[in-house]
């Protein structure tokens, strides 16, 4: 079973892939050089760099990596020694934000949590969660952001705003998750309006849309046999589509609907669903 995950630097993706037999994460150049180079053909600059640098060759290893037509393929990768040889290579102006960028990976709150939200699929406990329900979406909140948030799994007290936009009054929010909860979520139009009231509601302090993305696709799964490929959605469509869904949802729900799926139990797809769920909440 492979262990992948993608990180973004700049907007670019980086793929990694754990190798079972030396425990570690290998990063995948032809990702690394685009990161750094902004190529418009990576895979072409970076086998014009191997044939270069000869000691590139001594340094990779070739592992399985999901492409973006979503099968796997032998690719390029190298270790965390071998991603400083390679940005050492490469002449870019950005070489020391990649570096930092990459050893602070798995120290941050958001690390832990996308780790935590792993967990939650392969541990096999997001078949305990109850779907739809506020209780469901705390359960989630509190799986990936406990120990992390001393609220975790807590419905907020306090009032919340971001950018411009006040979200409901914690004076009433229990009334109106109560009535979200008892939303109909027959169809996909009745689940995408479901959703953007809970987004509406932000229950939490922090950590709404990953939790809330999640509870999604547990009723999208239920009720339509579908969940959503939210590797499909570009970052920028999806933060403008849901500021205006208070007002108008028509650009969310073609979002989701053009993005949406029957490889509902598909492991690769939920993990890859994480990866860029907690890319749209990158600054």
């Amino acid at each position: 079973m492979i262990k992948t995950s993608i990180r973004f630097f700049e907007d670019v993706p980086v793929r990694a892939v754990w190798n079972n037999e030396d425990s570690k994460w290998w990063f995948c150049a032809v990702d690394i050089a685009e990161a750094l180079t902004k190529s418009k053909n990576p895979r072409v600059y970076w086998a014009q760099m191997k044939r270069r640098n000869p000691q590139l060759i001594t340094i990779c290893k070739q592992l399985k990596l999901f492409a973006r037509d979503g099968k796997s393929y032998l690719t390029d990768v190298v270790d965390a020694g071998g991603v400083n040889t390679v940005v050492a290579l490469i002449p870019a102006k950005n070489r020391e934000n990649f570096v930092r960028w990459l050893s602070g990976m798995g120290s941050t709150v958001d690390e832990k949590s996308k780790q935590k939200a792993y967990e939650l699929f392969e541990s096999g406990m997001i078949g305990e969660i109850e779907v739809g329900t506020v209780k469901g979406l705390q359960q989630i909140h509190g799986y990936i952001f406990g120990g992390l948030f001393d609220f975790a799994g807590q419905i907020r007290g306090l009032n919340l705003a971001k950018g411009g936009f006040a979200f409901a009054p914690a004076m009433y929010l229990k009334e109106n998750l109560a009535l979200i909860e008892k939303m109909p979520e027959s169809t996909l139009e009745e689940i995408v309006k479901k959703y953007v009231e809970m987004n509406i509601a932000h229950p939490f302090m922090e950590g709404n849309g990953r939790s809330t993305r999640i509870w999604l696709d547990l009723i999208l799964k239920k009720n339509l046999h579908k969940c959503v490929d939210w590797s499909k959605i570009d970052k920028r469509a999806y933060l403008d589509a849901m500021r205006k869904s208070p007002v108008d949802a028509a650009d969310i729900y073609r979002l989701i609907k053009m993005a949406l799926t029957d490889q509902i139990n598909d492991r690769e797809l939920f993990l890859k669903g994480i990866d860029y769920s907690y890319y749209y909440e990158e600054e």
